[in-house]
This record gives C-alpha cells, structure tokens and sequence, in this order.
C-alpha cells in the first residue's frame, strides 16, 4: 500500500515540479554550453519580436519585455515539453488589442484591462490543465485553424501598413473598411 502511495507522489510530483527530472542532466560542460547558446539565441530572436507584440496589442514596447522574460523562465522549470517554445504571439497581441480597444477609455484603465484579462485567462488556462481539457482542441477541425491563422496574419499584416506607407487612417468599425480608407 505505502509503495503505491509513493508512486502516486512521485507521479504528482514530476507533473507539477517537472525540471527534477532534467535537472540532474546539467553537470555536463556540454549539455551546460549547448543550453546557454540556446537560450541566447531565442533571446535576440524573441525580445524585438515581443516588443513588436506588445505594440500589436497596443500596450508599450516596454512591456513586451516582461512578456519575453518571465514566461520563458517560468516554462522552463514547470513546463511540460523542453521543446515547447513559449512566449508572446502574434494573434494573442490582436486578440487583446481587440478585446480590449471598446472597453479602455485611457492608456492607464488599458493597463490596467490588460492585466486583468491576462489573469482570467491564466487561471483559465490552468483550469484547462488541471482537468486535462487540452484535448478539447483535437474536436477543432484542420481547415478552422488554418482560416484563422490566415486571418490572423492578414490582419496582422494590413495593420502595419499606415506604419510602413507612412499614413494615417481613421480606424473604422470593421478591419476591412480600415485598410480600404
């Protein structure tokens, strides 16, 4: 009885302090090298990317820092996957912008929007894992995902181009009849 308590401790404990089982890798000089060299490389890659998202989401640049720091570290020592990559997205950035434009009425009540939604939906999130829900994503059909990747992007995309043109339009009540004016 108490081996099989033990193992289901062992269980808890792996899946929720998961870097115990890798930690123990780190005492080679190599393994040590190749992760530092790693860790450089998705940093000068994901900090002006992340500075690029929290413009999208129409936060300050300055943000997108925090954003390209902390969920990376904490990821890491608690994620499930070492191969997972985890940081800002794009499409997030446009959903918050678009989730939270008709709400804010000041740059400091967006802050302060942005952090609340970013908290729901943290908790929500773990909610989803706790009771394993992730597998509620393979119901989404292929052709779905990719419609709204490709939206996503076009959107996306259209949006940055009174940045680059150098023009300003009015921001109309559909994406469409923004990028038409």
């Amino acid at each position: 009885m108490w081996d099989h308590i033990r193992s289901l401790m062992a269980g808890w404990k792996n899946a929720f302090i998961p870097y115990l089982q890798w930690i123990g890798e780190l005492k080679d000089k190599k393994t040590i090298r190749a992760d530092i060299i790693a860790g450089i490389t998705v940093a000068l890659l994901l900090v002006p990317q992340s500075m690029a998202y929290a413009q999208l989401a129409g936060l300050p640049v300055y943000y997108g820092l925090y954003a390209s720091f902390l969920p990376p570290m904490i990821a890491a020592l608690f994620g499930s996957s070492r191969q997972l990559a985890t940081g800002p997205v794009a499409v997030v950035s446009l959903m918050t912008a678009a989730a939270l434009e008709p709400l804010a009425t000041s740059p400091d009540t967006y802050f302060a929007y942005a952090m609340l939604l970013a908290l729901m939906v943290g908790i929500f999130q773990m909610f989803l894992g706790l009771f394993k829900l992730g597998v509620l994503v393979d119901f989404l059909s292929h052709p779905v995902v990719v419609g709204f990747t490709n939206a996503g992007a076009l959107i996306i995309a259209t949006s940055q181009l009174g940045k680059v043109f150098g023009v300003f339009a009015e921001r109309a009540e559909h994406h469409y009849e923004t990028v038409w004016n």
